[in-house]
């Protein structure tokens, strides 16, 4: 290598890192965009069969900020108003004869004195002064926020029109045979439907089946429920159990011991193999990934990106393994 060759790629390498530095604070939004213009690339191309790619790719993108900002909206104002409901039960003068039985159930078998209306009293005393202690912080997110959707809109406008050049120019300049690139690109294509439609739809389906039980055994704020076990849905092995499962013991311990054995009987063979079934049948139909990836990437996902990571991580993850598996099957070719 030549000295103006390494000054080049010297120069390269900075203007990569400071890119690397301007793009940094909004990564899981740039990220989320090109997840989404990926999910989206098939209509689009249907679309620009009928009308201009500009034209079709505006008509997208106005349609999915409708889709998911409307039930967005109404399913946050609808979560926060159960989740108000359940703070003034919490705070009503009648819980604390609510709570009676689960504390002698408690006393009866850990033989300690439990008064749950003092600690449930202390720890929302102790999130009120949290919540109130990090309101300039919310402000600052809430901006960050609202930045990085924007941020999304306009590159997922410009990844629709444009995404097929961008593609064309990415393997214009890497340094790989045609060959070599094909597969990598479709396998890492196998690998990316697998988690977004894979382990999302099976998380959506698992936590709206074990929604349903709830509704069955009549637990308040369901829709609440429903919305935090599809969340945890998103980890394999544990899931929604962290809210059907209390919510069985619950049952049990204040009395309504035939609900509780049918939730707990329900959620374990219902929603249980509904995730035993669905997610090798969806999954494997794209790609062969070990629930240790979606783990390993799900927790990495959710520290380093955030919300976001519960998708991204995965798919880094899942992306590595399949590079690495190109690499050995063509490394005769390089």
């Amino acid at each position: 290598m030549n000295a103006q060759r390494g000054v080049l790629l010297l120069l390269i390498a900075a203007l990569l890192f400071l890119s690397f530095q301007l793009v940094q604070p909004y990564l899981s939004f740039v990220i989320g965009a090109v997840l989404l213009a990926y999910v989206l690339a098939p209509l689009q191309t249907r679309l620009e069969a009928r009308v201009r790619s500009t034209t079709a790719a505006a008509l997208l993108v106005v349609a999915v900020t409708l889709a998911l900002l409307v039930p967005f909206v109404g399913l946050s104002v609808r979560v926060a108003g159960e989740a108000v409901t359940i703070a003034r039960e919490l705070a009503a003068d009648d819980v604390a004869a609510g709570l009676q039985a689960p504390e002698a159930w408690l006393n009866e078998r850990l033989a300690r004195d439990i008064d749950l209306s003092a600690e449930i009293a202390a720890r929302l005393e102790g999130l009120g002064e949290t919540v109130l202690g990090t309101a300039p912080d919310l402000v600052a997110s809430l901006t960050h926020l609202t930045i990085g959707l924007g941020l999304s809109v306009f590159l997922l406008f410009y990844l629709l029109r444009d995404g097929n050049r961008l593609v064309e120019w990415l393997q214009a300049i890497t340094p790989l045979p045609q060959s070599v690139q094909e597969t990598l690109y479709a396998r890492l294509d196998s690998m990316t439907r697998a988690v977004l439609l894979g382990h999302v739809l099976v998380a959506i389906i698992q936590g709206g089946i074990a929604g349903l039980g709830l509704l069955v055994v009549g637990i308040s704020n369901v829709l609440f429920w429903t919305v935090i076990m599809i969340l945890l849905a998103l980890l394999p092995f544990i899931g929604a159990f962290l809210v059907w499962g209390p919510a069985a013991v619950w049952l049990v311990s204040t009395g309504q011991t035939l609900a509780g054995v049918f939730l707990f009987i329900y959620g374990t063979i219902v929603v249980g193999v509904s995730d035993e079934y669905l997610r090798p049948v969806i999954v494997d139909r794209y790609a062969n990934i070990s629930p240790a990836v979606i783990v390993i990437g799900v927790i990495g996902g959710l520290s380093a990106f955030g919300v976001m990571g519960l998708f991204i991580g995965p798919i880094i993850v899942g992306a590595l393994k399949a590079s690495l598996e190109v690499f050995d099957e063509q490394y005769d070719r390089l």
